[in-house]
C-alpha cells in the first residue's frame, strides 16, 4: 500500500461519487455535465486534500496534446546559452507549458540523436541553436510541420523563422571601438568556423579592419571554449609582434585569454587591451570590468516564444518571421588607449 499511486478511483471511494464523475471534473467538464457545484467542490477538496497529481501521459493520449516544448543549445556551460535556456523557460511557462533542455555538446551527431528522442516524447514546438552547418534534420522536421524557431544560430539559406543578433554590425562596432583607441595589431579568436554568428563576427571584424586600412590583424581559434581562448591567447603571446588588443567572440573564450594573461603576469588594460562578445553579470565584478558586445538575451528568448506559439496555435498564416536584432556595446574598463 506503500507503493499505491493515488488516482482517481480513491477519490471516488474518499468522495461517494462515480469515476465518471470524479474525472469529468478533474478534466475541468463539470459544468459541461452538468455536475452539481457542491460535488464538483468536494472532488476539487478532497484531490487537494489527497495530494492528486494528475496522470499527464494519460491526458497526452486523450487529447493529443503534451504541451511541452523542446530547446536544444549548443552548450549549458556557455553562460550565453544558460541565459537563453533560462529565460526562455520562463517565457514558455506563462503559456501553461513545459520545456525539455537539452544539450547538444557541439557535436551534429548528438544534436540529430537527442532530436530523435525528443519527437518521441510528443513534443509541439522546438526551439533550438544548430551547432552544425548540416540543416536536413532540421528542415525535415519543419516540412512535417513541427513548429521550429532558431535561435542565435540559424541557416540564412533555409525558410525556418529565427532570432539571432546583428553580429556582423557588434564586431565591427566592437572592433572600431579598438581602433579609435588607438590599436592596430589586433588579434580576434573566433569559435566554430562554420557556424553563422561565427562567420557575421569575423567578417564585421575583418571589415572594420580593413575599412580603417589595418592590414595587420590576425584571426585564430576554431570553437566557443575556455581551452580554446587559453591555448590562443598563450600563442599569440609568443609570437614577436604581439598584439596590442583581443576581440574573443565569446565570453567563454575571453574567460580562457584572462586565465592565459593571470598565468603570464599580463596585465589588462596596461598590457594589452580585452573585449569580447557575449555580456554576462559576472564581467562587472572582474579585477578589470570587461567590455563587451551585449545581446538582446531578453528579447531573443520572448520574440521566439511569440514565433513559435503564433505557430502552434495556428496563428502565424504561413509568414516566416526571420528577426535580427542589434547588440549594445558596453565600455567598461578592460581598453586602454594608447595613442
Amino acid at each position: 500500500m506503500a507503493n499505491h499511486k493515488l488516482n482517481i478511483n480513491d477519490i471516488a471511494l474518499e468522495t461517494g461519487l462515480s469515476i465518471s464523475t470524479v474525472s469529468r471534473v478533474l478534466n475541468g467538464k463539470g459544468d459541461q455535465y452538468r455536475i452539481g457545484k457542491k460535488s464538483q467542490q468536494k472532488i476539487i477538496d478532497t484531490a487537494k486534500a489527497l495530494n492528486y497529481i494528475p496522470n499527464q501521459f494519460a491526458a497526452n493520449l486523450r487529447t493529443g496534446r503534451s504541451n511541452t516544448i523542446a530547446l536544444i543549445v549548443p552548450s549549458l556551460n556557455n553562460p550565453f546559452f544558460a541565459d537563453l535556456a533560462s529565460n526562455i523557460n520562463a517565457e514558455v511557462r506563462k503559456f501553461g507549458y513545459i520545456t525539455m533542455i537539452s544539450d547538444s555538446d557541439e557535436n551534429l551527431e548528438i544534436e540529430e540523436l537527442e532530436l530523435q528522442q525528443i519527437m518521441s516524447r510528443n513534443i509541439e514546438g522546438l526551439i533550438i541553436a544548430p551547432c552544425g552547418n548540416k540543416s536536413e534534420h532540421i528542415k525535415q522536421l519543419h516540412d512535417q510541420g513541427l513548429p521550429i524557431v532558431c535561435i542565435d544560430r540559424y541557416f540564412e539559406a533555409l525558410d525556418v523563422p529565427f532570432v539571432s543578433t546583428d553580429n556582423y554590425t557588434g564586431a565591427f562596432n566592437a572592433t572600431k571601438h579598438l581602433i579609435e583607441n588607438g590599436h592596430s595589431m589586433i588579434a580576434c579568436i573566433q569559435g566554430v568556423q562554420q557556424s553563422t554568428p561565427n562567420r557575421l563576427r569575423v567578417k564585421g571584424f575583418r571589415d572594420a579592419n580593413e575599412s580603417a586600412g589595418i592590414k595587420t590583424y590576425s584571426i585564430v581559434g576554431d570553437d566557443f571554449t575556455v581551452q580554446n581562448g587559453y591555448l590562443e591567447t598563450r600563442l599569440l603571446l609568443q609570437k614577436n609582434e604581439k598584439p596590442t588588443a583581443i576581440f574573443t567572440l565569446s565570453n567563454t573564450i575571453a574567460m580562457g585569454c584572462m586565465k592565459a594573461f593571470k598565468e603570464m603576469n599580463i596585465r589588462i588594460p596596461e598590457d594589452i587591451s580585452l573585449i569580447t562578445f557575449d555580456d554576462h553579470q559576472y564581467l562587472d565584478y572582474l579585477s578589470t570590468p570587461l567590455s563587451c558586445v551585449a545581446q538582446p538575451v531578453y528579447d531573443i528568448s520572448k520574440i521566439a516564444i511569440k514565433f513559435l506559439f503564433s505557430t502552434i496555435n495556428n496563428n502565424n498564416e504561413s509568414n516566416i518571421y526571420q528577426i535580427l536584432l542589434q547588440p549594445e556595446i558596453k565600455i567598461r574598463k578592460s581598453v586602454r588607449r594608447i595613442i
